[in-house]
């Protein structure tokens, strides 16, 4: 099973999920990340919550979602914030799609302990929708029923 995570810069949101999806799921399943307007850089401070968490950040760059034209995923996760009015990158194909919205931790305005709050905040917030996403019993459900799940988990 694939799984691609798309949000607009390729920064923060989308590393972090994948990286956290690598870090939990079992083998068979892996986690792959895009960004519509990537920012060419992984976020430090991405690296340095992924790093304290413990989970690996081998391979993690920013990119654009043209980088994965031959992936053919199964799932199509964005976790970019329509409620901030972000632009959501599109993902044309006949995976099953879910939205996951999370605001922008590099956008957070405080101290850098706050930030970095920020940062470890939505890292749980993912490790909490992924663990519901791997909870999922998959092969029992229709595509309806999995699309419907899939949104619920991103309101977690």
């Amino acid at each position: 099973m694939k799984v691609l995570f798309l949000c607009t810069a390729n920064s923060c949101r989308s590393i972090l999920s994948e990286a956290m999806f690598n870090h939990l799921a079992p083998a068979g399943m892996k986690a792959y990340s895009a960004g519509s307007q990537p920012k060419g850089t992984v976020h430090p401070l991405s690296l340095k919550t992924l790093d304290k968490a413990g989970i690996s950040t081998e391979g993690l760059y920013s990119k654009l979602s043209d980088v994965h034209e031959a992936l053919v995923p199964n799932f199509v996760i964005t976790v970019c914030d329509k409620a901030a009015s972000e632009a959501c990158p599109v993902f044309f194909g006949p995976a099953t799609k879910a939205h996951w919205g999370l605001a922008d931790p590099s956008e957070y305005q405080g101290s850098p302990e706050e930030v970095e709050a920020a940062f470890e905040s939505t890292l749980e917030t993912i490790r909490t929708r992924i663990q519901g996403f791997l909870a999922l019993p998959f092969k029992q459900m229709g595509p309806e029923q999995l699309k419907a799940e899939l949104a619920l988990i991103g309101k977690l």
